[in-house]
């Protein structure tokens, strides 16, 4: 049984000016944030959340620009990687929180390829899921033929209007079809946020402020450079999104104590792999208590 300072609450925090819903999770111990990534929402970190809380760690998770209604600014260029980050740290000043550890999936695991890198001093493990180090991952969507291929969902993605058409078609049948490794409760979730005006939108705004093909990927990706803070990094060798090559090259980014863990999973690794993905992270923050 869950003691009271371990229940799941729903709170609202103010951040850059902007309203973000959250899931928090553990009142005492180190903190922990969590990011999601497209097309999901925090709901996606409730096994974490309730595991970590009951070792004593205290976690939020934030629905982070586009997801939170009162987070959808208009415009590209509010959907950038460095406003992104700077809505984490701006979290973690209204939590209190002056060092902690962070984790992210997906487009998640991009802004916290960036807060790492930004905020050294306040990030003290980081944990990737699904996307290595940033910069190995736009060097290999312009050199690496594979990765090339499958990102081409991206360029589509950034099509203003025509990816919000087709994605929402038949009931948002298409997203329905990403979903369908998640749990009832999980889907009725996503589908209820992004059937909200403007959240598809700003959930796409992601890919066409942050992350782009070709030259765009390398002005998005470059400005995240050596990684000294402890890391962990989660990739399933079934991904359909982010093919081998970027795993490889991120090591020779990686300057601090860097662990690399391959799953038989594919891109949703906490659908996919649960039990796995809980351990790993769980094994890492003890590895690295805040002292």
């Amino acid at each position: 049984m869950q003691s009271s300072d371990q229940l799941l609450q729903q709170v609202e925090l103010t951040a850059n000016g902007l309203r973000f819903k959250c899931r928090k999770q553990g009142s005492k111990g180190e903190p922990v944030i969590m990011l999601h990534g497209f097309p999901e929402t925090s709901h996606m970190w409730l096994p974490l959340m309730a595991k970590l809380s009951s070792t004593g760690y205290q976690c939020l998770a934030p629905d982070q620009r586009g997801y939170s209604p009162g987070a959808r600014p208009e415009g590209i260029e509010h959907y950038r990687y460095a406003h992104l980050s700077d809505d984490v740290i701006a979290m973690a000043d209204e939590m209190g929180y002056d060092k902690f550890h962070l984790i992210g999936h997906d487009h998640g695991a991009g802004v916290g390829w960036t807060v790492t890198n930004n905020h050294p001093d306040r990030v003290h493990s980081w944990t990737a899921m699904s996307v290595p180090h940033i910069a190995a991952f736009g060097r290999a969507i312009r050199e690496d033929k594979d990765q090339s291929e499958r990102s081409q969902y991206i360029g589509v993605f950034q099509q203003v209007g025509e990816a919000e058409k087709m994605l929402s078609a038949d009931n948002l049948a298409p997203l329905k079809a990403i979903w369908d490794k998640g749990s009832k409760e999980q889907v009725e979730e996503y589908v209820n946020v992004f059937s909200q005006p403007g959240a598809l939108t700003g959930a796409l705004n992601w890919y066409r402020g942050s992350l782009s093909l070709e030259q765009d990927a390398a002005d998005a990706t470059q400005a995240v450079g050596e990684i000294s803070t402890p890391t962990l990094c989660l990739w399933g060798n079934q991904d359909t999104a982010i093919g081998r090559q970027s795993t490889v090259w991120a090591a020779e980014y990686m300057t601090g104590p860097y662990r690399f863990v391959e799953m038989d999973a594919g891109h949703w690794l906490m659908q996919e792999a649960k039990d796995q993905v809980i351990a790993e992270i769980l094994n890492h923050l003890q590895a690295n208590p805040l002292g």
